[in-house]
């Protein structure tokens, strides 16, 4: 029979930590999964992968089969030593691989392919002794989104990091606020005979130089001159949909609030209001005239805040 490269297999050096096996199993299980995957002989490839990462995973089988396959290479005849009988120190579980249908190179190894039960953590069935398929586990990520991408929405593209790294584009919808969560179906661990799992991701909107978030209201603080505030004035404001005119009205004063409706964050209930906190600006006095004209206020204006 044909010696099988189990390293070559799941792309990894034979030096490769457990880390790296994972995370090369995982990369190449939802490549080749059957139920997702579109590649050529996908299932053939997907229970190669499987067979590799059955053996390398564990302690005792890795060890075994470096021992053992030392002097082979890919594609050159396997031949047992006389009375090699497979490595039956390994425990025979019952149900064995419960039709996982593993190489005859793998049953050479290790007697028929059977194991203390299944490693991919699939169900035994009652009765007919027939192993039921498992889906995937799910798996959570969190990515941080500027509040500019919170309330337009729109696509997004997210790089997962750790065992399994990856690209994603996801939509975020318009107006989503930080803690909710997007599922993605099928971006979960690869399953096992079964449906992958889900991806779910949780969102957390970046802090804002200007507009500060409360659940679906904004809230910015606007800095006006002494005229404005005293006189009156229309100027503009910024919004996240754009700036807008809004009237001050004669005498109005540092800490006081005004309604832009309609204008926070999007919503299927309606969207929420902006509040704008009016903040009064002195200007220095930088110059002689500018000196003059403020003494000139004191005198004239019978005014006394204290």
């Amino acid at each position: 029979m044909e010696y099988k490269d189990y390293y070559k297999t799941l792309g990894v050096a034979c030096t490769a930590t457990d880390d790296e096996l994972k995370r090369a199993y995982r990369k190449l299980a939802r490549k080749y999964h059957p139920d997702v995957s579109k590649e050529p002989k996908a299932e053939e490839k997907f229970k190669e992968v499987q067979e590799a990462y059955e053996v390398l995973k564990d302690k005792e089988k890795r060890n075994a089969y470096d021992h053992l396959g030392a002097n082979w290479k890919e594609g050159q005849e396997f031949r047992p030593p006389p009375g090699f009988d497979g490595f039956s120190g390994f425990h025979q579980g019952a149900g064995g691989m419960g039709g996982m249908d593993f190489s005859d190179f793998f049953a050479s190894m290790f007697g028929g392919g059977q194991t203390g039960g299944d490693p991919f953590g699939r169900r035994q069935a009652r009765g007919g002794g027939h192993t039921a398929a498992a889906r995937g586990r799910d798996e959570q990520a969190r990515i941080a989104i500027t509040l500019e991408e919170a309330f337009h929405g729109g696509s997004h593209t997210v790089s997962l990091q750790g065992n399994d790294q990856r690209t994603l584009k996801i939509n975020i919808p318009a107006g989503i606020q930080s803690g909710q969560k997007l599922r993605l179906t099928g971006q979960g661990a690869p399953g096992m005979g079964g449906r992958n799992g889900d991806l779910y991701i949780e969102i957390d909107i970046r802090p804002h130089q200007t507009f500060t978030l409360q659940d679906k209201n904004i809230y910015l603080k606007l800095p006006i001159t002494p005229w404005e505030a005293a006189l009156g004035a229309k100027i503009k404001v910024p919004t996240l949909a754009g700036s807008v005119e809004m009237k001050i009205a004669p005498n109005s004063q540092s800490g006081q609030k005004l309604r832009l409706k309609g204008r926070g964050m999007p919503a299927k209930t309606g969207a929420g209001d902006q509040y704008i906190e009016l903040q009064i600006m002195v200007p220095p006095a930088k110059s002689d005239a500018d000196r003059e004209l403020y003494e000139k206020m004191a005198q004239q204006m019978a005014f006394n805040p204290r």
